[in-house]
């Protein structure tokens, strides 16, 4: 039986807590973003044709890393990783910001509550609440 999302979302709330950084320069937001980049390319998801759009920011907005992986379409425009991909991508890093966990967590702790982002105070095109954005904390 697949795991509930009230368990997910616990999860991945300890996932949250558990991965700090000491400290994190720009340096090492590109090994970051070198490392995901790999990982997806070994994946069966990118063996499948799947694409992937990774950005590293700060809090700030300052772009620290950021890649494409997947085909950017072809003459007809038709390709897994486009333009909307990056505005989605920027929606889940708001909803990071604005909530200070990750957009997984966001959607599944939602689903387990019954609640919809409106409910939540995350409205807007400015916000997507779900996939993949996960916020870097360092340890204090």
């Amino acid at each position: 039986m697949p795991p509930t999302d009230a368990e997910l979302a616990t999860q991945t709330l300890t996932e949250e807590g558990r991965y700090r950084f000491q400290s994190f320069s720009a340096s090492d937001a590109v090994m970051l973003g070198l490392s995901l980049r790999k990982r997806f390319r070994a994946s069966s998801r990118h063996v499948k044709g799947k694409g992937l759009v990774i950005s590293i920011q700060s809090i700030a907005g300052h772009v620290l890393f950021a890649c494409t992986v997947g085909d950017l379409g072809d003459a007809n425009g038709i390709g897994d990783v486009s333009l909307d991909s990056w505005a989605c991508l920027e929606g889940m890093i708001n909803t990071v910001k604005r909530t200070g966990h990750s957009s997984f967590y966001v959607e599944k702790g939602m689903s387990a509550m019954g609640k919809t982002p409106i409910q939540m105070g995350i409205q807007g095109d400015s916000f997507r609440v779900n996939g993949g954005a996960f916020p870097i904390w360092l340890e204090v």
